[in-house]
């Protein structure tokens, strides 16, 4: 049986080397952001808005001009982390 993630950890990669990670509930959120967004403006050195709706009073925007790759894990919150 197939288990559901319970949320997307989206990793952004930027220029210089910086990495950051936003959150979305489903994949249909990123893919809304992804592709009304970053994508068209992705040329673009002005700032957009990336959503962190899991964390009060807090934001972030960026260059889509800086971001070099994009990494989508999903995360299940009834993993148990092992170490091997």
């Amino acid at each position: 049986m197939a288990r559901t993630p319970s949320e997307y950890s989206v990793h952004l990669l930027l220029e210089g080397g910086h990495r950051e990670e936003v959150r979305f509930p489903n994949i249909q959120e990123f893919q809304k952001w992804y592709g009304s967004e970053l994508v068209p403006r992705s040329t673009s050195t002005d700032f957009i808005s990336v959503p962190i709706k899991n964390i009060q009073g807090e934001y972030m925007v960026v260059r889509p001009s800086s971001v070099v790759a994009i990494r989508v894990e999903p995360v299940f919150s009834s993993s148990v982390e092992r170490d091997y």
